[in-house]
């Protein structure tokens, strides 16, 4: 019987398997180029160049397991068994604000010389809660008491987690996300309108008292704001990484330095191997290969949210959407901090940027996206054999 259900699933999508190792191997790619220059002189570093690239290469061999191992993996056993990764993960949020502080934010646990950011997999974990959540309430979610209010107060008690390391550039991003899923499964919009609007005048609120007592904590995230408004004016004074990064890309020019030959990850441009890693794309290929890059990216997405919307049940389309949504905020707002598109606020680029907890996650999700297109392979083969 389990074998006869096993051989009944259809096969994985192979192009967004295909593409997903393509970003990652690019990812590393980059790492190596940004990163090489500045460890082989590091005696942090132990003055070696693949310091970083090792590490992401063995985040990457750890993660693409993981996503092999899920995507054969029935993902509906997640509408039942999210605890088992969402409760971990809260307790880690509600301890971490307790940890080393590093970089003004305290969002690492550090086990030995790995460092673990619990936010990566809440990523993850609110996607599969609120899928089953939303799931499970079907036409009551239309109801704002019983559908939408609920599933606020998770979002809110997350996201309020997140903002006391501070890091509001992950919870707008969860919140985002949250906010894409909730529409996809059919809540009322004049609701969800309401409510962000709501939001939007708590968070307003929030900043400009930060701004009028010059909290602390979230001084270093306005002052990230006002650089924005005017990073050559304000580049001694915190915008010099911003101003990097446009320097990098207006050398990039057209066609690009050339690999390996960009000039501000030399000291110039800070973490270029992590949050600035797309303005070194951008210095190396220029537009040319800045434009390619994207458009695949933007394939990559599309593939990702055909294979949510050909899903049978409306707990893997939620999931599915909620996970391509999440890589497509995250592209969205780190690549529009590079670009001085919008203010700068510590989002990686999903695939590529250096970091073990967010490339893991990142090669998690893409397993359960692929579960979900085993079923909707298996969905439309049955449908074929009906039409007979």
């Amino acid at each position: 019987m389990k074998a006869a259900q096993k051989a009944s699933r259809g096969r994985p999508d192979f192009l967004l398997l295909i593409m997903t190792l393509l970003l990652v191997g690019f990812g590393i790619v980059m790492v190596f180029s940004a990163s090489s220059g500045v460890a082989a002189v590091s005696k942090d570093f132990g003055n070696d160049a693949l310091y970083f690239t090792k590490r992401q290469l063995a985040w990457a061999g750890l993660g693409i397991f993981a996503m092999f191992f899920l995507m054969n993996f029935r993902y509906h056993v997640f509408k039942k068994a999210f605890p088992i990764l969402f409760v971990p993960v809260i307790i880690m949020l509600m301890i971490v604000p307790f940890s080393e502080e590093v970089n003004g934010a305290r969002s690492w646990f550090n086990i030995g010389s790995l460092g673990v950011q619990p936010t990566e997999p809440a990523k993850l974990a609110i996607i599969l809660y609120l899928g089953a959540l939303i799931a499970k309430k079907g036409e009551k979610f239309r109801d704002f008491k019983k559908g939408l209010l609920p599933v606020i107060i998770i979002i809110s008690f997350v996201c309020g987690l997140i903002m006391l390391q501070p890091d509001l550039g992950s919870s707008m991003v969860l919140a985002s996300c949250a906010t894409i899923m909730i529409i996809a499964g059919g809540a009322n919009l004049k609701q969800v309108f309401i409510t962000g609007s709501v939001g939007l005048v708590i968070l307003t609120l929030m900043t400009s008292i930060s701004m009028a007592i010059n909290y602390d904590p979230w001084k270093y995230r306005v002052d990230r704001f006002t650089s924005f408004m005017d990073p050559l004016g304000n580049a001694q004074e915190g915008a010099w990484q911003l101003v990097s990064s446009l320097q990098a890309l207006g050398h990039g020019g057209l066609t690009g330095a050339g690999f390996g030959e960009g000039v501000q990850k030399l000291h110039y441009l800070q973490y270029a191997y992590n949050d600035f890693i797309f303005a070194i794309i951008g210095e190396e290929f220029g537009f040319i290969g800045s434009t390619i890059f994207l458009l695949f990216y933007l394939t990559f997405l599309w593939r990702g949210l055909i294979v949510a919307l050909r899903c049978p049940d409306l707990y893997g389309t939620v999931v599915g959407v909620g996970i391509v949504g999440l890589f497509a905020i995250q592209a969205f707002v780190n690549i529009g901090g590079v670009t001085a598109t919008i203010p700068i606020t510590g989002v990686t680029l999903p695939f590529i940027s250096y970091g073990g907890s967010s490339l893991l996650v990142c090669l998690m999700s893409v397993g359960v996206l692929l579960s979900i297109s085993r079923e909707a392979g298996r969905a439309e083969k049955e449908k074929t054999k009906s039409s007979r």
